[in-house]
């Protein structure tokens, strides 16, 4: 009788996965946060600051080309811009009173893997993927959302595509508009390049 009822368990569990994984763009699996789009404590617009403006993401996420992380800037690099441009603005007094009380801005955070996995922006962007392979079009956005699922498979499919081939010239547009000084990427798909 249990191995009965541990074999129905079995069977249940392999349809609901299965169904799942047929139907990903309705069901989400633990830590799929596409979509998500937290309020933050500055009305920031990528929009603006990336689309209109044209400002470099480097330019406020500059640890992104040296570093496993983007960063986030400091209010005394909005202010660079910002002691001239809009200075009464309520959200840049927010900026301002942060740079003032030496506070950090409490920046929500958007995108987050799971502890099993990392990446590393500066192999990405050293690499020269664009940021919207993995973060849309956030030049679009008034506030930033997390575009892809950013599961495995979506990282797997990618260093497979990409794994010793020529990136194409579109895929290699860096974000300050120069070209990734590539003749191929080396993008493995062995385990322990995301799971350390």
């Amino acid at each position: 009788m249990t191995r009965r009822i541990g074999l129905v368990v079995s069977l249940a569990v392999t349809v609901v996965v299965g169904f799942a994984i047929w139907s990903n763009s309705t069901y989400r699996f633990p830590g799929n946060q596409q979509g998500y789009e937290p309020k933050q404590p500055i009305a920031f617009s990528h929009r603006i600051h990336a689309g209109v403006n044209g400002i470099s993401c480097l330019y406020c996420h500059s640890s992104a080309e040296k570093s496993r992380v983007a960063g986030l800037p400091s209010a005394s690099t909005c202010m660079n811009c910002h002691t001239k441009v809009i200075p009464d603005s309520s959200e840049i007094r927010k900026v301002a009173n942060a740079l003032k009380s030496n506070r950090p801005i409490q920046w929500v955070r958007v995108h987050r893997l799971p502890a099993l996995a990392t990446f590393n922006h500066s192999a990405h962007v050293n690499a020269g993927f664009a940021w919207g392979r993995c973060h849309g079009p956030v030049e679009t956005m008034e506030r930033v959302r997390q575009d892809q699922h950013l599961s495995m498979g979506f990282c797997v499919s990618c260093h497979r595509t990409w794994q010793n081939t020529p990136p194409p010239i579109d895929s290699v547009v860096w974000a300050g508009g120069g070209r990734a000084p590539l003749n191929h990427l080396e993008s493995s798909t062995d385990c322990s390049v995301c799971h350390q």
